[in-house]
């Protein structure tokens, strides 16, 4: 798993300018109201974020149209938050390389791989890690 001993690197105002980026694909959103990946990123809806589902087995979760892989998704990402076992982070970045045109892979709390995020580095996205898009949120913004 190679988890990190902390986060990544950035500052306070690096991760609240991810924040005015709006589209985000949550990749292994959840059906499960006590999941994480289901109460996160109803807080973000909930938020003003548009948030995109990405899981293969739900047709629709949260009143919004689940696909199946992020190249699916036929609109414009920003950001790719992840809620799926690290191993399984590379593939995920893959996908989102060949999709283009997003900016950062946001791997939440628990999740990091070390061979994403140099890959994900090396096409130019940021990396977030081992941090909740939720909990960020309240920290920098309140609620």
């Amino acid at each position: 798993m190679n988890l990190p001993a902390d986060t990544d690197k950035h500052t306070d105002s690096e991760i609240k300018s991810f924040y005015e980026l709006k589209n985000i694909a949550v990749v292994g959103m959840s059906t499960n109201e006590k999941k994480p990946a289901h109460f996160v990123p109803k807080y973000l809806i909930e938020h003003g974020f548009n948030v995109i589902p990405v899981n293969p087995t739900a047709s629709e979760i949260l009143g919004r149209k689940s696909y199946p892989r992020i190249m699916d998704i036929p609109q414009h990402i920003d950001i790719v938050d992840v809620f799926r076992r690290s191993e399984e982070v590379p593939a995920l970045v893959d996908d989102a390389v060949k999709k283009g045109g997003l900016r950062v892979i946001w791997m939440q709390s628990g999740i990091y791989n070390e061979a994403a995020e140099k890959m994900a580095k090396e096409k130019g996205f940021d990396v977030v890690f081992n941090r909740c898009m939720m909990e960020e949120h309240k920290r920098l913004f309140g609620d």
